[in-house]
This record gives C-alpha cells, structure tokens and sequence, in this order.
C-alpha cells in the first residue's frame, strides 16, 4: 500500500504558511508605511541642509570673481597686532631695528601692542609692562607718524562661569581705571579686544562711550576688535541657541559700536572655510557689510590672517593672505570705492612669514607718502 506524504511550508512567524519560492529565501514584501516616511523625512532634512550649503558656497564663490580695479589700494591706516614680548622685556635693540624695516615701506600707521590682559576685575597689574616705555619711544625715534596703542582685554564670562563681567559696574569702572594707567605709561591709543561679546551688550556700549571720552580728551584714538557680522539676518542668535556660541554680532550693533569708536578692526578670520575662494568670497561680503554700517568718521579696518594654524574653525589653505587680501579690495570697489577711512589689519607679528608679509606689500601696495 503506497503511503501518502505531505509536505508543508515551514511556518512564518505568525503561524501562517510561508510560501516557497524554490530558493530557500522568503521573500521580501512592501515595506511599512513607518519606514518609507521616515526615509522621505531623511531625505528631505538632507535636503534642507546641503542646498543652503550650496547656494552660500556659490553665491561666495561669485562674491571672489572680478577684479577690484584702481583706487582699491592702501591708504596708509593699516595696523598690526603685536605679542606681549615687546614689553616685558624679550625683544631688544635688534629686535625693534628688524621690525622697523618691516613697517618702512607699507601703509601700517597703528600698532595694537598687547599690554594686557586685563584681570577678572578689570585691573591692569603694571608688572605686566615693564617695557613699554622703551618700545614707545624707540618707535617714534625711527618712525615718528607711527601711533603706538595699547591692546588690552581679556576673557569675559557670557559663555563660562570664568571671565570678566561686563555686567558689573565696579568692573567696568576699573576697566576705565586700567585705561587712564596705560595711557600714562606713554601708549597713544586703547585697543581692546573682549570676547566672546554678545551682539546687543548695552553695558559694552556704555563702557566704550566713557573710555572715548577719556581718549578724546587727551587726543588718543580708541580702537576695537570686532566680532564677525551676521552673513544672513539674525544668523547671531540661532548659534547661540544651537552651540551657546553667537559668534556674530548683528549689522545694527555693530554700527552703534563703530560710532562710539575711532577705529573698528573686523577679525575677519577663522571662518571655518574650506576653500580659499570661498574665504575671499566672505571677506568680500563682511567688507561689504561693515562699509554699510561704519560712519565715514570712524576708521574701518579688515582682519588678515597673518597665522597658519590648522583647528576648527581655522584652515590655513585656506585663510591666506592673498584671498583675504582680493576679498577686502572687492568689497571696497563695490560698496565704497572713495572712502579714505579704510585699511587692513594684520593679525599677528610673531606668527607672520616673510611670504605674508610679501602678499600684503605686493596686493595691497604701499603709500604715498611712506612711513619714515
């Protein structure tokens, strides 16, 4: 008698039979509808943020393309940034002739020395300049239309629990103190330079209108180094609240700060960009935005990046002279071609090349009438 044998399909999961489909796979329905969404989702959020992307990245690359043209060369109201070695006590003699023949022949006419920094609460320890006397004067007896200002600042405390509070008013009064101390000490000017100062800080606004009252009055220019200006509107506030870090400030205040001041340099460096087209481009578009915002009595000065580290934030490909350079000369053509109140400002001495320094004389010229 034949047996009957039955074969059946292993059973799914669910007890249900699975059907064969002779290659020993099961095979592969539609997808849930959960899984297609969120795939669409994704897609679309990728979307969102590389177009952006893109769009700036074109619209900065076309922001470096042209030539400035004529009357976009120095004016002779460059600066540069000086360390602290020059006084307290590591530079000498021949120190001091090398820099010297270093400025002859361009158009820097301010030197930020650093001076500082400021402590916590805003007192200025005098040991902390035992040779200022000796930089100020073996400056003006080789080069006399130099003006020899003092850079001072220090870390303030919006973004850690550390720092300098520009909310205290005894700190801002000490502030004023350190700087009536400085300016006795031979300095010609103040420059200072606190970060990370939040864009809209009225207390800032308030301590720069008391220290250009006491510079003015003894015939000294007050200075400051400026947070970058926001590239889109209120791009400021949504890095605060992703990172706790603004980074910019808005073009509104950084006009009512530019009024309260006789110099505004703009630190137009560590960008976080990754090429040197897309540097200059940016350059050319904050160049653009501070012309717009500085009054023409207020001296406007561009950051270059006279430094070569690589970090984040930081690319020194692409950061170059050069690209900064072309990028500032772009904006001026294009914004405010006759404005005589405008310069560069070279950031910093101990870390410059000779080939930085060759880019600068070669692309942005010498005066006139040179220092000496």
């Amino acid at each position: 008698m034949q047996t009957e044998t039955v074969e059946r399909d292993a059973d799914g999961p669910d007890g249900t039979e699975s059907a064969d489909t002779g290659s020993g796979e099961r095979p592969r329905g539609p997808r849930p509808r959960w899984v297609r969404v969120l795939r669409r989702t994704a897609l679309g959020v990728v979307l969102l943020v590389l177009l952006p992307v893109l769009a700036a990245g074109t619209w900065l690359r076309f922001s470096y393309a042209g030539e400035p043209g004529d009357g976009t060369r120095t004016r002779g109201r460059d600066a540069l940034w000086l360390g602290h070695a020059w006084v307290d006590g590591r530079k000498d003699t021949g120190d001091l002739d090398r820099l010297v023949e270093q400025l002859r022949y361009t158009g820097i006419r301010d030197l930020y020395v650093h001076a500082g920094p400021l402590e916590h609460d805003g007192t200025l320890p005098k040991k902390l300049y035992p040779r200022a006397g000796w930089l100020v004067d073996g400056l003006h007896a080789r080069l006399p239309r130099l003006r020899v200002q003092a850079w001072l600042g220090d870390v303030l405390d919006t973004e850690s629990p550390e720092g300098l509070s520009m909310t205290d008013p005894r700190t801002r009064g000490a502030v004023l103190t350190s700087s009536r101390q400085i300016l006795e000490a031979g300095f010609q000017g103040l420059h200072f330079d606190f970060e990370p100062l939040h864009s809209g800080d009225r207390d800032f606004l308030g301590l720069l209108s008391r220290l250009h009252a006491l510079t003015a009055a003894r015939h000294a220019p007050l200075s400051v180094a400026a947070h970058q200006i926001d590239p889109l509107p209120g791009l400021h506030t949504v890095f605060g609240a992703v990172s706790g870090h603004e980074k910019y400030w808005s073009q509104a205040y950084f006009a009512q700060v530019a009024r309260r001041v006789d110099q505004i340099a703009v630190m137009s460096y560590d960008t976080a960009m990754p090429l040197e087209s897309l540097y200059g481009g940016y350059v050319a578009q904050q160049t653009e935005l501070a012309l717009e915002a500085t009054p023409p009595e207020t001296d406007l000065l561009m950051g270059m990046p006279f430094f070569h580290e690589n970090k984040p934030g930081h690319r020194a490909a692409a950061e170059t002279v050069p690209a900064a350079v072309r990028g500032a000369r772009l904006g001026l053509a294009r914004t405010d071609r006759e404005r005589v109140r405008f310069g560069l400002a070279l950031y910093v001495d101990f870390a410059a090349t000779e080939a930085d320094w060759k880019a600068y004389r070669d692309s942005w010229g010498a005066p006139v009438n040179r220092l000496g």
